[in-house]
């Protein structure tokens, strides 16, 4: 989701305790939809299925009226991105197939405080291209967050995901980026998947951020659809996304969305 972030903060125990409060939810969400993905099944009836199970367990979506035009909020409780739509595709009658894949991206507020997670799925069988694609994506994401550590840069973290990214003969997204999360969605700092390692703002235990590589089979560059919000590759090409909220520690990440 687009934002202007606001200044990153270093959450106290208690705040902590509620963000992971936000962040199991999210991962309870993804789980819950992934045993109902397969052909057929519409992202209109994947989007009730999450809202209902997230206000179930007493937290508010929150990408749901997000946005900072008025007449064009976010309208869904989730996002579902398929094949090419690399993020933030609305949820609609469009019936999954076989050989897809699809990008949930899930955010939650509970407690005023946030969690923020995204997983590719398959829809039935799909192509040893898409699979290495996922998994390569997958890898990419724990990859960066083997930096995610305190003293260590944010661009540490970007390094590491791009290179790995790149060595695979993928491209990394440039136009959107990882955050910071907390009492907002997004917070400072940015988290590019692409950088200079040593470089970007030092991470401190107590911080919350989202790492989310966003990862097209082709060229890294991406379009945005006439209805605002859903992004896809350019040259068509398929992409992956992976997200967690993870809380930054001296000794290295606690995933907040495991």
């Amino acid at each position: 989701m687009r934002a202007i972030p606001v200044k990153a903060t270093i959450k106290t125990r208690q705040e902590i305790e509620w963000m992971r409060e936000s962040c199991r939810i999210v991962a309870e969400v993804l789980r819950v939809l992934k045993g109902m993905i397969k052909p057929g099944v519409t992202t209109k009836e994947l989007d009730a299925l999450a809202e209902e199970f997230i206000r179930s367990q007493g937290g508010v979506p929150v990408f749901k009226g997000y946005g900072f035009h008025e007449d064009n909020l976010y309208p869904a409780s989730i996002c579902t991105s398929i094949d090419d739509q690399v993020v933030h595709g609305i949820p609609g009658n469009r019936k999954l197939a076989d050989g897809e894949i699809i990008s949930v991206d899930v955010g939650v507020k509970k407690n005023s405080y946030c969690g923020d997670g995204a997983w590719t799925f398959t829809v039935g069988t799909v192509s040893e291209d898409k699979s290495r694609l996922m998994a390569v994506t997958e890898e990419a994401l724990y990859k960066g967050l083997e930096y995610a550590t305190a003293g260590q840069r944010v661009h540490d973290i970007s390094f590491a995901v791009q290179e790995h990214v790149e060595e695979a003969g993928y491209s990394v997204v440039r136009d959107l980026v990882g955050h910071g999360i907390g009492r907002n969605l997004h917070e400072d700092p940015a988290v590019p998947n692409f950088g200079e390692r040593g470089t970007g703002s030092k991470l401190k235990a107590g911080m919350t951020i989202a790492v989310e590589p966003m990862v097209n089979m082709g060229k890294y560059y991406v379009v945005t659809e006439d209805d605002g919000w859903t992004v896809r590759t350019k040259d068509g090409s398929p992409s992956a996304h992976f997200e967690h909220t993870v809380l930054i520690t001296e000794n290295g990440p606690e995933i907040l969305t495991k």
